[in-house]
């Protein structure tokens, strides 16, 4: 089913042809029909949109006009503040308590007049890929409720791929907003490192934490990200000339999957090349990184909150107990150089490009992919994670389906050439 764009809702809210009052009610029944089954938000903040679209209309009715998300309704990862709504972080540790402010993030988008619908979904503390361990439930798959939605920011990805909203907001540690995107047909961006402010935002590994962007297509995205940065995406040139990278060799991945999102890229007019072979071992280097300042984010709910936090979750939070300072400083050491080894590649390609996810949704629960006995979170998350390594811009755009469920081609830019990111994530998009 095509959906308006942002860009087409702006403009028939600016021709009176609908108000933000009823954009606003139109999001909140999607989510009333449609959440009991795909489990996108974990809470909807019905009174406090109302009241936002109505001033948001009020706003336009006297002239005073915001920008392209003035009017249109957003949804926030649960690990987001948003004030006078609790922030749960998909945990029972919550004590429920209302945030008393809005995360920088948050308080930009309602600068923009964005509405804020309510809060979506995630893996307990953001700690997973799979999208399946929350005290909220799993976020469920739309193109197959007996899927994962991917994690950690599933609710997000559903919320949009859904049709429950146009845009969301998500965080993106390891591969959790391209991940989910993949997973569910949308389009998911991770900016460059610190691109979008992550102040109110839960942390989960500082150094690797991203605040990233779910919409249904590139351009809604551009304009998202262009309303949380102080920094105007340039204009977006032709595709002709961008120099490629082709750079699946990563970590093993389903072959018709390889072979489509290849396939896709040169029919989008890109001319992909093969790359330089990646140093080995980088997903150990990752989660020591990760590991240890996951554990020193959470040691504190390790100690206090044992049975309030799932098994699973806890496990993986506990291991980061073992890394030691010696072993971080090495990883550490090893993240610079993969940093340079990435940033000579993208001097001699202007992007690199992948699959996001190596194979299809996997189904709720399964801990091994079938017929290759791959750990499904290490396997997810295994052609994501080296752009949060390196903290560069990653977009994962909907690729050729298989079995019947989305797949997603990620591309990669320098920070700086966003432009180009965009340009070629436009030209698969329409490809």
């Amino acid at each position: 089913m095509t959906r308006p764009s942002i860009t087409e809702l702006g403009k028939a809210l600016r021709r009176q042809e609908i108000s933000a009052a009823e954009l606003t009610a139109d999001a909140i029944r999607a989510v009333r029909e449609r959440n009991p089954v795909l489990n996108a938000f974990a809470l909807v903040d019905e009174n406090g949109a109302t009241e936002a679209a109505r001033q948001a209309d009020a706003e336009l009715a006297s002239g005073i006009d915001r920008g392209p998300l003035h009017g249109i309704p957003v949804a926030v990862k649960d690990l987001i503040d948003v004030a006078g709504v609790p922030t749960t972080c998909g945990s029972a540790t919550s004590s429920g308590a209302r945030a008393l402010r809005d995360a920088e993030v948050v308080a930009r988008l309602r600068e923009r007049g964005a509405i804020i619908v309510g809060k979506t979904t995630l893996h307990e503390f953001a700690y997973g890929a799979t999208g399946d361990r929350s005290v909220h439930g799993p976020s469920r798959n739309p193109h197959d409720p007996g899927r994962m939605s991917g994690g950690s920011s599933g609710g997000s990805a559903v919320a949009v791929a859904s049709g429950m909203v146009p845009l969301s907001l998500g965080t993106d540690t390891a591969g959790s907003v391209r991940v989910p995107a993949a997973l569910c047909g949308t389009v998911g961006f991770k900016p460059a490192f610190d691109a979008i402010p992550s102040s109110g935002v839960y942390p989960l590994a500082p150094t690797l934490d991203h605040v990233g962007l779910f919409a249904g297509s590139v351009g809604d995205t551009l304009l998202g990200y262009e309303a949380v940065t102080d920094q105007p995406v340039q204009p977006l040139p032709d595709v002709r000339g961008i120099r490629v990278g082709w750079a699946s060799d990563l970590a093993p991945c389903d072959p018709r999957i390889e072979e489509s999102t290849y396939d896709l890229v040169v029919r989008a007019g890109l001319s992909p090349e093969k790359v330089a072979e990646f140093p080995g071992n980088l997903f150990e280097v990752f989660t020591t990184l990760q590991g240890k300042e996951a554990f020193d984010v959470h040691a504190h709910h390790l100690d206090q909150d044992r049975d309030l936090i799932d098994d699973e979750v806890f496990a993986r939070l506990d291991n980061g107990r073992k890394v030691t300072i010696a072993s971080y400083a090495q990883a550490d050491v090893v993240r610079r150089e993969l940093r340079t080894f990435v940033e000579d590649l993208l001097q001699v390609n202007d992007i690199l490009a992948l699959p996001t996810v190596p194979f299809v949704a996997p189904k709720l629960g399964e801990r091994r992919v079938p017929g290759t006995g791959l750990e499904v979170r290490s396997a997810l998350l295994s052609l994501t994670f080296p752009w949060n390594l390196t903290g560069v811009p990653a977009i994962s755009v909907p690729a050729a389906r298989q079995d019947g469920l989305p797949t997603g081609v990620q591309l990669i830019s320098a920070p700086g050439k966003e432009h180009l990111l965009f340009a070629a994530a436009q030209a698969v998009e329409t490809a």
